[in-house]
């Protein structure tokens, strides 16, 4: 099988992160959420989306790998090559930026 060399520069990462705490007694979904903040712009609850270089997603992934369980977490991150190679539709109130928001 090749590998895919192609460079995703755009990404919409969504997750569901099981209300659990982690072993030093913080809630993961808190950590989920700050790590994703750090490299993407938060869309609306447990979605992100924004550009990324390749190397910023692998720093994301690894960072992500480290807070999860993957025996009840899921993450998963859809790649695209820029924002412009997709189209969007939204229905209804689009909700006001999150940015305020803090865990």
């Amino acid at each position: 099988m090749k590998k895919d060399t192609t460079n995703y520069n755009y990404v919409f990462l969504f997750y569901d992160i099981a209300d659990e705490f982690s072993e030093v007694g913080k809630y993961r979904v808190a950590k989920v959420f700050k790590i994703c903040k750090k490299y993407l712009k938060h869309h609306q609850k447990s979605i992100f989306r924004g550009n990324i270089t390749p190397a910023g997603q692998i720093k994301l992934l690894n960072e992500l790998k480290k807070v999860i369980d993957p025996q009840i977490d899921f993450v998963t991150v859809i790649k695209v090559l820029n924002s412009g190679s997709f189209a969007e539709e939204t229905l209804g109130t689009p909700k006001k930026e999150s940015e305020g928001i803090f865990l």
